[in-house]
């Protein structure tokens, strides 16, 4: 039986791509272990899937000054001896890293035993743990055809990022019943992330009775973040968060206003959904969703407001523009080559491990 070792941590875009990839390694007979944090995110939801998880000693490596700065290297140290243990005793036929300061230690380790290792960036440009890890890999995968210029010849392969299949068998009239929608009309759908955005659910409730006059609106606004004055307002609901819900809203929305975290926006390019990105700015952020939007507007996939310009009038330009030329940008995705980013990357990890 061949056998892989998953990493990746600290937020659901490092986790949620590699639950994608399971089901198919499992089709294959992988013997799969996870490598995550003692104590991260990611553990509960790599057990619900019944994968052995172990855990490491892992720090954050800091761009600004802090305390932990002094002390976090030696964690990092810690769960480097600690992974090269356990990569000693699973004996992988390969390590596949989808990023987080937890992924650190496990590739250093792999590297250390001789496994091949393949990384996985999604944004724009690398994270610090990823750069970190570049030397140690031996491929790379990204999400755009830019960021492959960013690395080593030959090292890079743009493969876009792995989508969890339950997303494209959604059911719209169940979303429809779900929310209790019972005007016929067109479905706005709200994604500010799964710790909201200020700025855009501002800009939605602060205009909320226009857009009702077109759409019924679902709004994912965020923990914490319902108004419950606005409860029981025909064609609008508001929800902190869903889970199994989501593929059934995303078939039956037919447009998008998300945030540009990568993930977030290549599920919107698989599922084929005209989008409005509002990216996270600079100021809050190291840039990297101003640059994965700026690149999917190149391409054609989306609408791009900025935080600076959004308003009632960029709001509503945006929302004519993508609704009235929905085709436009259906099409353009459409002739996107990253329709079946597992396949790609199984097929990666299928190559090296036969090698």
């Amino acid at each position: 039986m061949k056998r892989i070792v998953l990493t990746g941590g600290g937020t659901a875009g490092h986790v949620t791509p590699n639950m994608a990839l399971i089901p198919e390694l499992q089709k294959l007979n992988y013997d799969i272990h996870y490598i995550g944090s003692y104590d991260g995110m990611e553990k509960k939801l790599i057990e619900d899937m019944n994968i052995p998880y172990h855990g490491i000693s892992s720090g954050k490596l800091r761009r600004y000054f802090s305390m932990k700065n002094f002390s976090d290297p030696f964690r990092v140290i810690k769960g480097i001896s600690e992974a090269k243990k356990l990569l000693k005793e699973l004996q992988p036929d390969i390590v596949f890293s989808k990023g987080g300061f937890v992924t650190v230690p496990v590739v250093f380790a792999a590297h250390s035993i001789k496994k091949p290792v393949i990384i996985h960036e999604s944004d724009m440009t690398p994270g610090l743990a990823n750069k970190l890890a570049l030397p140690k890999a031996t491929k790379v995968c990204c999400n755009f055809p830019e960021t492959k210029e960013l690395f080593p010849e030959n090292k890079a392969v743009v493969t876009g990022t792995p989508i969890r299949s339950e997303l494209f068998n959604g059911d719209a009239v169940a979303a429809y019943n779900y929310c209790g929608f019972t005007e016929q009309k067109p479905v706005l759908l709200v994604v500010g992330g799964s710790s909201g955005s200020v700025i855009i659910n501002n800009a939605i409730r602060d205009n909320l009775d226009r857009l009702l006059e077109r759409f019924n609106v679902i709004h994912l606004c965020g923990k914490d973040n319902l108004d419950t004055a606005l409860n029981n307002i025909p064609g609008y609901v508001q929800y902190e968060y869903v889970k199994k819900e989501l593929s059934n809203m995303l078939a039956l929305c037919d447009i998008i206003i998300s945030r540009a975290g990568a993930n977030a926006i290549c599920e919107l390019l698989a599922l084929r959904k005209p989008n409005i990105l509002i990216p996270l700015s600079a100021a809050a952020s190291r840039g990297d969703q101003i640059l994965n939007a700026e690149s999917f507007k190149k391409s054609g996939y989306s609408y791009v407001i900025t935080e600076e310009e959004l308003n009632t009038e960029s709001l509503f330009a945006a929302i004519d523009d993508v609704f009235g030329n929905k085709e436009k940008y259906i099409k353009a995705m459409e002739a996107s080559n990253l329709a079946d980013s597992t396949g790609i990357i199984i097929n990666m990890i299928e190559e090296l491990v036969n090698k």
